[in-house]
């Protein structure tokens, strides 16, 4: 009598091989987001680094000073040119408390004439206007030295006090009787009612913007009505050694006035320097880049009343009066580095921030489009189940149940290895798993086989005996009738 075990239908169902995951079309749309959103990102970044505002403080004067003028004008020009730089316009009631302000560390720029007192760490980007030093006497009247000057009545002709200073300083006047003959012109006066017998003065000494002295028709009209002479300054040279701040300046012939002709001829005088300058802590690069502007824009820098319409390159000799700031230096004498010198290192340091980048990328894509693979020794779980199974296995068809689910396990295995769903973490313990299991249900079969033989030879063995009526002869009696 055969036993009967369970059917094939109470048998677990193999498990389903591992599937090749797909991509995921949200997954992958979640991706292209996040990787656009990383890329601007990344050049948001990148543009921020390189063109990082900078805001510079520029301390000035009054607000209608030259000065606060052309700091306005630099600004608009950084701006017009998309620069990284900023200006910060600080008014002051004078220049000479900008200076201040700028000695004390509070503005990165200035500008200031060379009589005033430099801060110890100003340096020059540009010299923006030459201040000539013209020494009128009235009619015909010429004044052969300075020394002479000292024993008349002199009105100062400039826009600022600092002036009347500077003129008694290179006439050695010190305070006292002497100085009050020196006085500033008074407010609104006139050349001509200055050069007036009735004024009082004997001479004149104005302090005027190179730039604003060509185009000044006062001087023509002047010579015209009454007259007056332009005196040369002999001791021009002593002067600009005993003072650094002053220059030797030649006017040359015809440049007050054309007609009459004044100077009539080259003539010798001294002058002062409007110098823009910065703090020597500000980079090298900061400085040249706003150096390579100014010179470049000089077209635009200038006041309509002249001041820096002839913006000239700062002196970079060793024994100049204030010495450039280096980053100038470097771009008027042409040695600013190329951009591959400059940039090397921001270069390499981009390129490996580009590959920490795409490791990210890639660490995203890999985490939102895909799972992470199966280890091959987690199969190991399902092979073992099955030898677990196999001793309840009483029939060859179960145990062939089982060998499918064995085999199925083994071709998911191959599949997702080959695929990349499942890892070779643990492969060997597969294996050994594998061909442990397999060897069970190998001798299984071979047990169930030599089973069911000895069931079938024992009930033969036990069967009663059956009758053989091949040769059996009926026999038919007749029976009278």
């Amino acid at each position: 009598m055969s036993t009967e075990g369970p059917t094939s239908s109470q048998i677990e169902p193999p498990p389903r091989r591992p599937k090749v995951i797909k991509t995921n079309q949200q997954q992958v749309f979640l991706y292209v987001v996040l990787t656009l959103l990383l890329s601007l990102a990344t050049v948001w970044g990148g543009r921020a680094i390189w063109h990082n505002s900078e805001t510079l403080t520029f301390a000035v004067g009054a607000p209608n000073s030259d000065e606060a003028l052309f700091a306005a004008k630099l600004a608009t020009v950084l701006k017009n040119n998309a620069s990284r730089f900023r200006i910060k316009i600080v008014n002051n009631p004078d220049n000479a408390k900008a200076l201040g302000q700028f000695d004390r560390r509070q503005a990165d720029l200035a500008v200031l004439r060379t009589d005033a007192k430099v801060p110890l760490r100003a340096r020059t980007l540009a010299i923006l206007e030459h201040d000539l030093v013209l020494l009128l006497g009235p009619g015909n009247k010429k004044i052969k030295s300075l020394a002479e000057l000292k024993k008349k009545k002199v009105a100062v002709l400039a826009e600022n006090e600092s002036s009347l200073a500077f003129v008694r300083s290179i006439l050695d006047i010190p305070d006292g009787p002497d100085a009050a003959k020196i006085q500033m012109a008074p407010q609104g006066a006139t050349l001509d009612k200055l050069l007036a017998p009735a004024s009082g003065f004997g001479a004149v000494v104005a302090i005027v913007h190179a730039s604003k002295a060509v185009r000044d028709k006062a001087y023509q009209q002047v010579a015209k009505r009454g007259g007056f002479t332009l005196n040369a300054i002999d001791e021009a040279g002593a002067l600009a050694r005993k003072f650094p701040g002053i220059s030797e300046e030649t006017l040359t012939a015809g440049t007050l006035s054309a007609s009459p002709e004044i100077p009539d001829d080259d003539l010798d005088t001294i002058g002062l320097q409007w110098l823009l300058v910065a703090q020597s802590r500000m980079s090298a690069t900061t400085a040249g880049e706003l150096a390579r502007t100014v010179y470049e824009n000089k077209s635009a820098l200038g006041l309509d009343n002249g001041f820096a319409t002839r913006i000239e390159p700062a002196s970079v000799e060793k024994d100049a009066f204030v010495m450039a700031h280096q980053g100038a230096a470097d771009y008027i004498n042409d040695d600013t580095k190329s951009f591959l010198d400059k940039y090397s290192d921001m270069m390499y340091l981009g390129a490996a921030a580009l590959s920490i980048i795409g490791s990210i990328f890639a660490a995203i894509y890999a985490k939102i489009t895909r799972i992470a693979p199966e280890k091959a020794s987690e199969l190991s779980t399902a092979i073992l189940d099955i030898g677990e199974r196999i001793e309840h296995a009483h029939s060859l068809d179960q145990l062939e149940c089982l060998q499918d689910e064995l085999e199925g396990i083994l071709r998911g295995a191959v599949i997702g290895l080959r695929d990349g769903t499942i890892s070779t973490d643990g492969l060997d313990t597969f294996k050994l798993g594998y061909e442990f299991v397999r060897d069970e249900i190998s001798m299984r079969r071979d047990y169930l086989k030599r089973h069911a033989a000895e069931a079938e030879k024992a009930a033969q063995e036990t069967a009663p005996p059956q009758h053989d009526d091949s040769n059996v002869v009926v026999v038919k009696t007749a029976q009278s009738a």
